[in-house]
């Protein structure tokens, strides 16, 4: 989970592997807040479609690792925007 690491916004427990993993009657789930403003917070809850917890976490790197990447895209054209 190194990439999530890098999301300013996402907090991680290294002691804990299942961090962001919601168990809902066997099938898990992702679990995380977004601020989409300073002054509220918004609940998300992905299913991950598995009721196998290895792949849960495969499933919920790949998709912190795709945000990340996202983010690092985001931020580029913000600087190449400012720099213009």
């Amino acid at each position: 989970m190194s990439a999530i690491t890098k999301l300013p916004g996402i907090r991680v427990r290294q002691d804990n592997a299942n961090h962001h993993l919601w168990n809902n009657h066997g099938t898990w789930f992702l679990h995380y807040t977004v601020h989409p403003t300073p002054f509220t917070k918004e609940r998300i809850r992905r299913s991950l479609g598995t009721k196998d917890l290895k792949i849960a976490r495969e499933r919920r790197d790949t998709f912190f690792n795709h945000l990340a990447s996202e983010a690092a895209k985001a931020a580029a054209a913000a600087r190449k925007a400012t720099a213009a």
